[in-house]
């Protein structure tokens, strides 16, 4: 059996290459846009990919079964009622692909999204029984999918929790090998741990351990996780016509006005010299695609701005994969605008000095612990057009680290607000220097 998996550690994505060496045949299973490391994985292998099968229409990356199809003539399956657009063979619940002595057998199993298919692996020439399962964006290690990104939360719940169970019926030496790992938004508790067992989440995932319907939808339906970035849009790509490869982008004299310019070098490098009105997200950051996703939410002609053609290739790489194709190229070098940072040291004598100090880190990273007089506004929502942030004060962003501090403060900066970065360090540094924080506490608590 030839059995691999492909880890996007940017998006937290997982992709796989299931099939029959010594048969010579192979499946892809949700793969990614950039396809080029299955397809030489697979001719190292020595074998042909005969069927790509999607487990659900992706939310929050682009899938690549379009230029499998398009530039290698690889057909595509996915269950019905996914009602996609593009020509495919409908994969029905108990279908089995055979592919030599490896059978894939699909478990229909609604929740996350209404054609949410998972496949049980069967190598003949072991046993007749799964020897592993791949559950898409079902079953986490750790953790289980959102159910609020396709239907109401729940719907979505009810349909997902009878779809647990569904895999629960599986025998607990059967491992797991999911969709994704920490570092997507599709889960808040995902382990970075590649696979698992049925046996192990059964007796360690909290999810599982929900008494009946009720009580998980309780549990699961109402997050404050944040949707991921383009949503609407990749849905479209990945149910609507194949999508082929992009056109690779080229150096630029400049950037023509009226673009938007990301700037994707180095957080120091942006606040030492940038272009005027360009935005900060850093390519060799983690989570690179999908903030600068929520950055470049109401962008329409994008510009990369990098160190080196290397880098400005690997950003547009990074831009695919969540559905910005129509890049307009990259310019290279500095700029004449300098942002100026704040050092936690500096911090507490900015604010006796009347700075407004903007936390821009998630709502439940928030209400863990907050510098009090702080204002809370997450760094995604700060692209959106109806902000209600002036220059009446002085205006700092924080975060954990600073990486978040500065992709927000260079979004207000885009928007004519004086607005300031802290840096090397966040607001566990501040506690830990003795400064103060409160917890937010809801009514009742």
């Amino acid at each position: 059996m030839l059995f691999q998996q492909f880890l996007d550690d940017d998006l937290g994505c997982a992709s796989y290459l299931v099939g029959d060496e010594e048969a010579g045949v192979a499946a892809i299973v949700d793969p990614p846009y950039a396809v080029e490391p299955l397809l030489e994985a697979a001719a190292r292998h020595g074998v042909e990919i005969e069927r790509v099968i999607e487990t659900h229409t992706h939310a929050d990356h682009l899938s690549g079964h379009g230029r499998l199809a398009l530039e290698h003539g690889v057909p595509v399956s996915i269950h019905p009622a996914a009602e996609a657009e593009y020509a495919h063979e409908p994969l029905e619940d108990g279908d089995e692909l055979e592919l030599g002595a490896v059978v894939l057998r699909a478990i229909h199993t609604p929740g996350h999204r209404p054609e949410h298919t998972c496949l049980a692996v069967v190598d003949r020439s072991r046993a007749a029984e799964p020897w592993l399962v791949l559950t898409g964006d079902s079953l986490f290690v750790g953790d289980t999918a959102r159910p609020d990104l396709a239907v109401a939360a729940q719907e979505g719940a009810a349909g997902l929790f009878h779809s647990l169970h569904r895999l629960l019926e599986l025998p607990d030496g059967v491992e797991v090998f999911p969709g994704h790992v920490a570092g997507s938004l599709c889960g808040k508790a995902m382990s970075p741990k590649a696979s698992s067992t049925i046996g192990f989440e059964r007796r360690f995932n909290r999810a599982l351990q929900l008494p009946d319907e009720r009580a998980f939808a309780a549990e699961t339906a109402n997050g404050s996780a944040p949707k991921p970035p383009n949503m609407a849009r990749l849905v479209e790509l990945n149910r609507g016509p194949f999508v082929g490869a992009a056109v690779e982008i080229r150096e630029l004299p400049a950037a023509a006005p009226g673009a938007t310019l990301l700037d994707v070098r180095p957080l120091e490098a942006f606040l030492a010299g940038h272009a005027s009105g360009a935005l900060s997200v850093p390519v060799d950051g983690s989570s690179f695609a999908t903030k600068a996703a929520f950055a470049l939410a109401s962008a329409e002609r994008i510009v990369v701005h990098a160190g080196d053609e290397a880098e400005a290739q690997r950003a547009a790489r990074g831009l695919r994969s969540v559905g910005f194709l129509e890049l307009e190229g990259y310019v290279l070098g500095g700029g004449p605008e300098q942002m100026e940072a704040v050092e936690l040291d500096e911090l507490r004598v900015a604010l006796d000095e009347g700075a407004e100090l903007i936390d821009v880190r998630e709502r439940d990273e928030r209400d863990g612990g907050y510098i009090p007089g702080s204002r809370n506004i997450p760094y995604r929502l700060l692209a959106l057009p109806d902000l209600d942030v002036t220059n009446e004060h002085p205006v700092i962003t924080i975060c954990e680290s600073g990486a978040r501090a500065v992709v927000a403060a260079s979004l207000l900066a885009a928007r004519g607000v004086d607005a300031r970065p802290v840096v090397n360090g966040g607001v566990n540094d501040w506690v830990a220097r003795g400064g103060d924080t409160v917890e937010f506490r809801r009514c009742g608590s």
